[in-house]
């Protein structure tokens, strides 16, 4: 994080903790409870949050060589992401131009083609049809009109994002309008991904990414995990047009003011939560990034959720000490995050159906949430 924003946000926080106070939203917010469990709205947010603009993918360390590749379903549209021999990403619908079958699943590396397993039509690193099978009884079929219907991708900063429909490009900075010049000094680009979990989930996608954005519940949900470790009931917001910023102290806090300012480390004292909208909760630690991803399942109702949980370390793992020590903190993020938010989530989801509530009431010191929701708001409604 650059010198001067880290002594700017200090400052801040050194602020509210002699006052007892926390960054705010002008007014309590009351969210209709329909906005979790109407299926027309559900509808809506599908198509215009999560297949119409582009979303964050991973890091650059995904696809980090010539012919590496990786997938991505969870917007219901199939994508294929591929790094060509030019070294620039590309991404296409993953769907054969023959009758449809995906060509590939998941990730891989040092790929030269993708074939499809169906009946091996053949794509090369830039999308075109370079084999068919049998090309005599395809009379008019031409190969150049075959090509893999290509998608809007970008990659900067050591980020990439993608968009699962066709349309313009876009530019990473313009996309996270005044945020993206903060990732730069995380050299991101260098990072490892250390492990790749999914999970599925019994509540609306929103709750997920609430989970993330106040720590007010940090003394009482999490009081033997993640609980003793930072200050409840404080943090930082910014927004950054859609997008924000959270900053929640650790109580290491306290201790680092009594250093000069040019030795005041807000990275490992304090937990900083970047919000790519809509889904999106990247987290910098100390010495690892999180990246949670929260999807409405493809095919459920509103109140069915897919989350994937990406780790990031920041190089690659050599010894079996550091395996152990990334598996300790990949535990606790799980044990917080998987075993305590989200099944209190799926509760939050089952109180929504019982119809006890009509609104939810957002807190003026949970302005990260205040500010994500009203958000998910307009472009729903847009």
């Amino acid at each position: 994080m650059q010198a001067e924003l880290q002594q700017e946000l200090s400052r801040r926080l050194f602020a509210h903790l002699d006052a007892g106070t926390t960054d705010v939203w002008p007014d309590v917010v009351r969210q209709q409870v329909s906005a979790y469990t109407c299926p027309e709205r559900a509808g809506r947010e599908r198509r215009e949050l999560f297949q119409r603009r582009p979303l964050f993918v991973g890091l650059s360390g995904l696809v980090p060589n010539p012919g590496d590749w990786i997938t991505s379903d969870e917007t219901g549209i199939p994508v294929l992401i591929v790094r060509g021999r030019d070294g620039r990403l590309r991404a296409f619908a993953n769907v054969c131009r023959h009758r449809g079958a995906k060509l590939a699943d998941g990730r891989g590396c040092g790929a030269a083609s993708f074939a499809c397993p169906y009946h091996g039509w053949t794509y090369d690193l830039e999308g075109r049809l370079i084999g068919l099978p049998d090309e005599r009884n395809f009379p008019g079929v031409e190969r150049k009109d075959h090509r893999l219907a290509a998608v809007p991708v970008a990659e900067k900063h050591g980020m990439i994002f993608v968009q699962a429909t066709p349309g313009e490009s876009f530019d990473v900075d313009d996309l996270l309008e005044g945020m993206s010049a903060e990732f730069t000094p995380y050299r991101l680009g260098g990072w490892t991904p250390y492990s790749h979990q999914r999970f599925e989930f019994a509540m609306n996608w929103k709750i997920a990414v609430d989970t993330f954005l106040e720590p007010y519940h940090f003394p009482f949900l999490h009081k033997n995990t993640v609980g003793p470790i930072f200050i409840g009931n404080l943090c930082l917001y910014d927004g950054f047009g859609p997008h924000l910023r959270e900053v929640l102290p650790r109580h290491g806090l306290r201790d680092m003011r009594d250093k000069p300012p040019e030795d005041w480390d807000l990275v490992d004292n304090s937990a900083l939560v970047y919000v790519f909208f809509p889904n999106t909760a990247f987290i910098v630690q100390k010495d690892h990034m999180e990246v949670w991803r929260c999807f409405p399942r493809s095919g459920g109702g509103p109140g069915e959720s897919v989350v994937m949980f990406d780790f990031y370390v920041p190089e690659p793992v050599r010894n079996e000490k550091a395996r152990i020590h990334w598996d300790k903190n990949v535990d606790l993020a799980v044990r917080t995050v998987i075993e305590e938010d989200f099944p209190t989530g799926e509760t939050i989801q089952a109180g929504f159906a019982a119809g006890v509530n009509e609104h939810v009431t957002i807190g003026r010191n949970e302005p990260a949430v205040a500010h994500f929701e009203t958000t998910v708001n307009r472009y729903a409604a847009a």
